[in-house]
């Protein structure tokens, strides 16, 4: 354990402590100015929004007026309520009571749980283990500062042990987590030349050369996903990566079977906004097949202590192709992020299915069913008529800005299916 560790480890909770404690120690005041003019800038947004669709004819009049009412309601509220009252200063001494309880609690909290869930020894010790699922390394409770210094001091230390393959792989996957994709090409060449059978190695590698490429898998990557593959028939990334592969070339049979092996394989602590990712992709590509939403797998290990795969998939879907006008084609880059979204034509405007890819993939064939929906309790199955917006984002955000390039479909009932839709204007 090094002292550069401790003085990091302990920067931090000092850090986090004051943060929290501070605000306690201060007497209570008024609503803060800065933080009410960010509330404010936020239903500004929202009215914004609200009129461009009223003046496009996403919505009807009753529709804005009604939804505008509610705006205005909101923003009184949050003013009425930044007049509070003076304090009375009854609240001061439980405040600091809390701030002693933290001063105390934060830094015992932190040593117990570093105790139970950390791995200090393995950015600073060769050939140590860190703990991994599916080969993602647990970094997460290092800073980006903190977790840079420690590469660099586990680089030394290889450079005077450089046969430790498993310590080259893991500098390597903490140069992934920081995106000095460069680096951890370099790192995994070094443990790949130790660890030449190392099925999870060979995936991880090929996912950083791929995007230090950016996001090439042609090539060296994919005979490296496929040697993984070889080794070890069951290994999730690897068989996402291929399918991801099979889908470039529009191979969508190849990218389905991949993908529902790595469904299958997937294992019970899976997060559950991969699942939901995964379902997604299947269903994308089902659809593009003229096959049926995947159903609900039943039983089997992988299915413990997660929610079904493919229950949010089910319902109708629409599905359709994105172009772009050609009057509009050479405006922006091809990595602007392309987002497809339906929304109900009576409530609130928020989207009820959304999808996400990029400028470089019009056009774009897209299915959008409830496994695509960013709420569970909205789904695009109970919205009734929906309209589908294809917006390009310079900023890589779904809210509208300023020459964002868009295209809006006329109401639609979901299960709709070949709609077509251009985008044609761009946002003033």
């Amino acid at each position: 354990m090094s002292i550069l560790f401790f003085l990091i480890a302990a920067a931090l909770t000092i850090g986090v402590t004051l943060l929290l404690v501070l605000p306690l120690l201060r007497p209570p005041s008024q609503t803060d100015a800065g933080e009410q003019d960010k509330r404010l800038s936020v239903y500004r947004q929202q009215l914004a929004e609200l009129e461009q669709d009223h003046a496009t004819g996403t919505i009807t009049s009753e529709q804005y007026r009604q939804s505008r009412q509610e705006l205005e309601r909101r923003v009184l509220e949050e003013t009425a309520g930044g007049a509070a009252p003076a304090h009375s200063g009854r609240r001061y001494p439980s405040g600091r009571t809390a701030a002693l309880v933290l001063i105390v609690a934060i830094p015992l909290a932190s040593f117990l749980l570093y105790w139970m869930l950390g791995s200090p020894l393995a950015l600073v010790h060769p050939g140590a283990q860190v703990k991994e699922t599916e080969g993602a390394p647990s970094y997460d409770h290092q800073s980006s500062a903190g977790l840079d210094a420690l590469t660099d001091r586990l680089k030394q230390r290889l450079e005077q042990n450089p046969g430790d393959g498993a310590g080259w792989a893991l500098l390597a996957r903490a140069y992934v987590e920081l995106g000095r994709h460069g680096n951890a090409v370099t790192a995994f060449e070094k443990a790949r030349a130790l660890l030449p059978d190392d099925a999870q190695l060979l995936v991880d590698y090929a996912d950083a050369l791929a995007m230090a490429r950016g996001r090439k898998l042609e090539g060296k990557p994919e005979a490296m996903v496929a040697r993984a593959l070889s080794l070890d028939p069951r290994n999730v990334k690897g068989h996402m990566l291929a399918g991801t592969i099979a889908y470039d070339r529009k191979d969508f049979r190849t990218a389905l079977t991949h993908w529902e092996q790595a469904q299958k394989a997937l294992p019970p602590e899976t997060e559950p906004e991969l699942i939901r990712e995964l379902a997604s992709n299947i269903n994308e590509v089902r659809g593009l097949l003229g096959l049926a939403a995947a159903q609900t797998p039943s039983g089997g290990p992988a299915q413990a202590g997660r929610p079904p795969v493919a229950a949010s998939g089910s319902g109708p879907a629409i599905t359709g192709t994105i172009t772009i006008a050609p009057g509009l084609a050479g405006k922006g880059a091809p990595t602007d992020t392309l987002f497809v979204f339906a929304r109900a034509v009576e409530g609130p405007p928020m989207p009820v299915a959304i999808v996400r890819a990029t400028k470089q993939d019009l056009p774009f064939t897209f299915r959008l069913d409830d496994s695509n929906s960013p709420m569970p309790a909205r789904k695009l199955s109970e919205a009734g008529s929906v309209v589908i917006v294809a917006r390009l984002s310079k900023s890589g955000e779904a809210m509208p800005k300023s020459g964002d390039l868009q295209g809006v479909s006329r109401p639609v009932k979901p299960g709709t299916q070949g709609l077509t839709l251009a985008i044609d204007s761009e946002l003033p």
